[in-house]
């Protein structure tokens, strides 16, 4: 394992302000820890005021957290609410190194969860319940009772994946409590949103209940003129014999949303642009747009349906020995029209240098996506405690059959619309022939996969195990797609004409995971592990490609991904606190890259991520909780061509330090404080020929508070004050550099939390 090299730009000014908020958190907990005459805390899972999870939601981590040879950040719902978070991209703040860093390519906007994770795009590799979600929309949390973060390959748990790890949300359950919660928000930006939670006993002696859970949500986005989140939700769930050792579990949900996209805005007067046209010198001194500016239309839009009917079953053989059978079929459309643009110099139309009124962007091709996703799966695992040849093993094998299908539509009757005023632009422009259609252009996608798995945990004594797993992935893909030839793609045959593709593969995917646990104390552990992971051309968007410079094309091998880790874990304050700090190196082959010589495409492109992890999640008392953790990424392309604008040897869209904290402490007569502070370092983005765009943004602070009071024992409510300094920053930056999305200003939100 190497160490982190420094580098020329290391940041002085980070390094110090982060060593005091360090600081500020972990002294309070040596004083705890040295302290017997404190006060004992005991916190349990039915408490609300809890940040620290005991274990990750999947069966496959048999073990708790602090025997877990891997780096794991669980989000609970006490902090999601504490902090106010609404979606999976808010809550995710939590974990250092993850966040929707990435605008899009050219004049297409990402849309959705685009997140990046440890330097790699790790959007296709979101779970719901241990089962892949697919899609690319934007999830609410209404129904959501904690997150799990997996960082590092996780092929054994998924299968095909992201190099870099997972994310699992876990739904909420019926269970027996009779309660009703609800919550009532407005705030900056036209905030209005409602929610509803109702859980009832439908019979006590046969252990069945249902829960309700509902959202209502209508607001806009602060800062961002048009641009708007409007979305409701529904998820009933049964459970049936919770107090025998049968259960079943009876989910649905189905959401909608209608949003206006946002599509960013012009670079322009940014730090690191200039003009990129010689005979224009004064585009390099222009002033900035206003961040406010919407430069698309009224009439975009942003239409999501989502349905997921899950069934669990569960039954207890005895103590030992559990049988757990998931199966789920999920239907997503997404039906997206973006006026899109690009700032370049022959969009960016300047008659004038002296009149800004007079500038004015040409806007582009309206972007579409017309796209359905479905899966059908069944999962089935053992889970079992046995003691074999004297060692206590925990296993856990299983088979999961699943079919995942992805058709794309081309649409028709986009419309239109004139160049917009650069610095005051008219969103409500006409727009001309817009009359969406489907049309002949079709993409459709289909891959079936069987897999069989199995973990075991071996304990050699109370102070040493090992654990490992392997999975067994055999893959089919199915790709079809018709598409308009061009003078360019196919010179043979009239502009125009219908060109069929039908590709398909198969193949097998294997994947291992070892790791050796040691542990000082009952509520410490040091590790070391290894795991991999595997991702087959089109295995992220179901899309195989015939180009030899495509790395969908069927002739190349999977990427592959191998990930060492280092770590170390501890349980302070009678397993109230944790502390977490972990090295790793990972390296992602098989990456297909142009040879410069001959131009020609090879399969030998590699690229490194290493770095150090920290974290602390918990109470330090019965009152004071607190969550943080800081990320330092040490990334470069080990072989094929550099990847970012600047020229650097690191990987885009990955900041190279990252902080992220949460405190909050509860005081007497019902009022509770907290405040939290996000570090996001530089992006560097990525390159493709752009000139005179910024290659980098700016590192930045955000602070955030939140101040709640129990009115009775039926009411309280919830001020959460973001962004306290106002400050101005670069959330996303595209590929080209020419668009960028601002960061959300200073926004203040009222919430009533009733509950029964």
């Amino acid at each position: 394992m190497a160490y982190i090299k420094s580098r020329k730009h290391h940041h002085a000014r980070f390094n110090h302000t982060v060593t005091a908020a360090a600081a500020a958190f972990l002294l309070p907990i040596a004083a705890q820890a040295a302290d017997p005459a404190l006060p004992d805390v005991k916190v349990t899972a039915k408490t609300e005021n809890d940040f620290k999870a005991d274990k990750a939601s999947s069966p496959k981590y048999t073990q708790p957290l602090v025997d877990t040879t891997q780096t794991i950040t669980v989000i609970k719902r006490e902090l999601i609410d504490q902090q106010g978070a609404l979606t999976l991209t808010d809550a995710l703040r939590n974990t250092p190194g993850v966040g929707a860093f990435f605008l899009g390519e050219n004049g297409s906007t990402s849309t959705g969860d685009a997140i990046y994770m440890r330097g790699f795009d790790a959007s296709s590799s979101i779970y719901v319940d241990g089962v892949r979600d697919l899609g690319s929309i934007s999830r609410d949390l209404f129904n959501i009772e904690q997150i799990d973060v997996l960082k590092g390959p996780a092929g054994t748990d998924g299968g095909r994946g992201a190099p870099t790890g997972s994310v699992n949300l876990v739904s909420k359950q019926a269970n027996m409590e009779d309660a009703i919660f609800g919550s009532a928000t407005v705030g900056s930006g036209s905030q209005k949103r409602v929610s509803a939670d109702l859980n009832r006993v439908i019979s006590a002696d046969k252990g069945s209940a249902f829960r309700l859970n509902l959202v209502d949500q209508d607001s806009g986005v602060l800062g961002r003129n048009v641009v708007n989140n409007k979305r409701w939700g529904v998820a009933p769930s049964f459970a049936f014999g919770l107090n025998s050792p049968t259960r079943f579990y009876l989910n649905y949900l189905h959401v909608q949303q209608d949003n206006v996209p946002d599509g960013g805005v012009p670079t322009i007067g940014l730090p690191g642009y200039s003009s990129p046209d010689p005979k224009r010198p004064f585009l390099s001194t222009a002033p900035k747009v206003d961040p406010k500016n919407f430069y698309g239309s009224v009439n975009d839009f942003d239409k999501v349906t989502a349905d997921m009917l899950t069934l669990r079953a569960e039954h207890d053989f005895n103590d030992k020995v559990k049988l757990i059978n998931t199966a789920r079929y999920g239907k997503t459309t997404q039906h997206y029209l973006l006026t899109s643009f690009m700032g370049s110099t022959a969009n960016l139309l300047t008659p004038s240098t002296t009149d800004l009124s007079t500038w004015t962007l040409a806007r582009g091709t309206r972007t579409l996506k017309d796209q359905q996703n479905e899966i059908l799966t069944n999962q089935t695992n053992l889970v079992a405690d046995v003691e074999l040849g004297g060692l206590k093993h925990s296993l856990l094998g299983g088979v999961e059959l699943t079919n995942e299908k992805q058709n794309t539509w081309g649409n028709d009757g986009l419309g239109t619309l004139p160049a917009a005023n650069f610095y005051n632009p008219n969103p409500n422009d006409k727009v001309t022939g817009l009359n969406p259609v489907r049309n002949s252009v079709f993409t459709r996608g289909a891959t079936s996969t069987v897999s069989a798995y199995v973990f075991d945990t071996i304990k050699f004594s109370p102070e040493w195990q090992a654990n490992a797993g392997v999975r067994v992935d055999h893959y089919s893909t199915d790709y079809s797609a018709a598409s308009l030839s061009t003078a360019t793609s196919n010179p043979t045959l009239p502009v125009g004409t219908l060109v069929p593709t039908n590709l398909n593969m198969a193949g097998n995917l294997v994947n291992i995971k070892l790791g050796a646990l040691y542990k000082p104390t009952k509520d410490s552990s040091i590790y070391a592990s290894f795991s991999t992971s595997k991702q087959p051309p089109g295995g992220s968007n179901f899309a195989l490609s015939a180009s030899a410079s495509s790395a969908a094309n069927p002739k190349f091998d999977p990427q592959e991904t191998k990930n060492a880790e280092i770590g170390t874990k501890w349980d302070f304050l009678e397993q109230k606190l944790s502390f977490t700090a972990a090295i790793y190196r990972t390296e992602v082959s098989n990456e297909v890259v142009q040879n410069l010589a001959d131009l020609l495409y090879y399969q030998t492109g590699k690229k490194r991520v290493q770095g150090i992890e920290l974290g602390v999640t918990g109470a330090i008392n019965r009152n004071w909780l607190v969550s943080a953790g800081y990320a330092r990424m040490d990334t470069s392309v080990e072989s094929g061509p550099l990847v970012t604008a600047s020229g650097i040897n690191n990987l885009s869209y990955t900041p190279k330090q990252s902080f992220t904290a949460w405190t909050s402490y509860q005081l007497p007569m019902g009022l509770k404080l907290g405040g939290g502070a996000r570090f996001v370092d530089a992006l560097l983005r990525g390159t493709d020929g752009a000139v005179g765009t910024p290659a980098s943004t700016e590192a930045y602070w955000v602070f955030d508070a939140m101040a709640s009071y129990a009115v009775s024992k039926n009411l309280d409510l919830q001020l959460n004050v973001s962004n306290i300094a106002d400050k101005t920053y670069v959330a996303a930056i595209n590929k080209s550099g020419y668009r960028y999305t601002p960061g959300t200003p200073r926004a203040v939100s009222l919430t009533a939390n009733v509950k029964f």
